[in-house]
């Protein structure tokens, strides 16, 4: 379990810190219906940011997740991932229940992603291929592999949907050596749903995102 949780932080970090580069891009000249190109802008544009608010970082630690909510939601289907998440419990559900839970997912993202960056170190992100997406294809897979020396590499791979209208696309799974994000919390939270209900466990999801971001404290 402890690998487990540890592999699912390096997909959080990697969300974000997917490359580092010399140049930086602008929020506005980011191409959504480019998979590949526009994971590795938005690496760059949030970093470029990170790296610039350092000293305000660890001073107000809570600006992460203004930084994760500008920089990093806006390419993160997180209502299709919370729908996936939701899956059979979709059925016969409130839509009003589910429309709160779907909020209360997002704000958990917001919030583990935050956390998550406070222990970036500078690990080096190699990119796998670009992959060759057909145009009627609305799933594709980019790989991903962490460089954290002395560590073993952690090989990860994100999932991105196209949205059929706009063309634009939105990552939604991470797979970190072959555990999905989605899947694993599917599996954790699946019973609680059944038994107490979707607003029961979105109620437990804002309190996880309500905590502090803190940085942990060096020995």
């Amino acid at each position: 379990m402890l690998k487990t949780n540890n592999l699912l932080k390096k997909a959080f970090l990697t969300l974000v810190a997917l490359l580092i580069s010399t140049h930086a891009f602008a929020a506005e000249s980011i191409d959504r219906t480019q998979p590949y190109q526009m994971m590795t802008q938005v690496a760059e544009v949030a970093f470029e940011r990170l790296k610039r608010e350092q000293e305000n970082i660890h001073q107000h630690p809570e600006l992460l997740k203004v930084i994760v909510e500008e920089e990093l939601m806006p390419y993160v289907n997180a209502q299709y991932a919370a729908l996936k998440l939701l899956g059979p419990n979709l059925k016969g559900a409130d839509r009003k229940d589910v429309r709160v839970f779907i909020d209360a997912f997002r704000q958990y993202l917001v919030s583990s992603y935050a956390q998550v960056l406070t222990q970036y170190t500078d690990q080096i992100i190699k990119f796998g291929p670009e992959p060759k997406v057909k145009p009627d294809s609305r799933i594709t897979t980019i790989k991903v592999d962490i460089i954290d020396t002395p560590r073993p590499n952690i090989t990860l791979e994100f999932k991105l949907r196209k949205d059929k209208k706009s063309g634009e696309w939105k990552a939604f799974d991470m797979v970190a050596e072959g555990i999905s994000l989605l899947s694993s919390k599917q599996s954790e939270w699946n019973t609680k749903i059944r038994q107490e209900g979707i607003l029961s466990v979105a109620g437990e999801l804002e309190k996880l995102a309500a905590q502090p971001i803190h940085f942990e404290s060096k020995k």
